[in-house]
């Protein structure tokens, strides 16, 4: 990169060296720091999920990593069906765990429904939905939540979310997350292995986990790779072309549904593009031609990375102390 611009690709990486570094790293972490033997990994059929697999089943051997499939009513069949095929293609155990009676069980479901019927009195359990937001781009405009529902005849409703709305959906959509990392904990705690986290960089900068939920590993081993060094990594390690297809998605609402449509309002390529701008300082001027977008956007997409890094910091912060407590060695 040159002073001040792009003169060639930022994010270029060699994939053989990144893989050696981590392994590497994966084993002095779960090895020597947590004196686990092994990786449990919820595996979603996805590239970041795989990736990470991937890099246990070298660090580790594949025998000492665990797949978890924890798919339930909303989820796409696409995604079990990947997600084995991921499993399988690595050579590396897996168990399927539906967690659709525990979401029962704790009510999410209704709890989520609830809500819902305050905008759309007619909802019901048979129809699809999805939270989307407005693209960044193009407009100053204050962005705001809305619901997408589509009724069992096709017909559709878009209803803006008020606050309250919002958080008691997404409130009650969370205990998905945190169920599976229950799952996962379980089997780590039986193996004596240590849980594997999935989050590429963007992710874990802008806040895109739950807190207690997917955002919960004792080791997140490409957090410090931005998405499009993910997909060079899975390239590298032979992934699936299937999954290295696959466009990203949330797979949490019953409707398809992009990240880009539900949280980071742009294709992750820019995305990266503009996040690692940032980090480096460069102004929106000397990247916008690079990233494909106008100054005024880059600025645009420069504030909002800002926004989610103020408003999702509670997610990043350990348990606070009143006081301090000395550390054990």
């Amino acid at each position: 990169m040159s002073q001040g611009t792009f003169s060639e690709d930022p994010l270029a990486i060699r994939p053989e060296e990144v893989v050696g570094e981590i392994i590497s790293r994966l084993r002095e972490l779960v090895g020597r720091e947590l004196r686990r033997k092994g990786a449990v990994v919820g595996l979603s059929g996805g590239i970041d999920s795989t990736v990470t697999c991937a890099l246990c089943a070298r660090a580790f051997g594949a025998d000492r990593v665990l797949a978890v499939f924890t798919p339930e009513s909303d989820s796409d069949a696409e995604t079990l069906r990947l997600s084995r095929l991921a499993a399988e293609s690595l050579g590396i155990p897996s168990v399927l765990e539906d967690i659709t009676p525990l979401l029962e069980a704790a009510h999410a479901y209704e709890r989520r429904d609830e809500a819902i019927r305050t905008l759309i009195p007619e909802f019901a359990a048979d129809w699809k939905l999805k939270i989307v937001l407005p693209s960044v781009v193009g407009s100053d405009a204050l962005r705001v939540f809305s619901l997408v529902a589509r009724a069992p005849d096709g017909r559709e409703e878009r209803k803006r979310l008020p606050a309250d709305v919002y958080l008691a959906i997404v409130a009650a959509t969370n205990f998905k997350q945190r169920m599976r990392k229950m799952v996962e904990y379980h089997h780590a705690d039986r193996l004596n292995y240590a849980v594997a986290g999935t989050p590429n960089r963007l992710e874990y900068d802008q806040g895109f986990f739950v807190k207690n939920g997917d955002g919960a590993a004792d080791v997140k081993p490409i957090a410090h790779l931005y998405k499009t060094q993910v997909y060079a990594l899975a390239d590298y390690l032979e992934v699936p072309a299937e999954i290295r297809s696959r466009p990203p998605t949330t797979d949490t609402y019953s409707l398809p549904q992009s990240q880009e449509e539900f949280y980071f309002s742009l294709p992750y390529n820019q995305m990266d593009l503009c996040l690692y701008a940032h980090n480096e300082g460069l102004p929106p001027e000397a990247v916008a031609e690079f990233v494909g977008l106008s100054p005024a956007d880059v600025g645009r997409v420069y504030r909002d990375i800002e926004q989610k890094r103020r408003t999702t910091r509670y997610l990043h912060l350990p348990p606070l102390l009143v006081a301090p407590v000395p550390e054990i060695d």
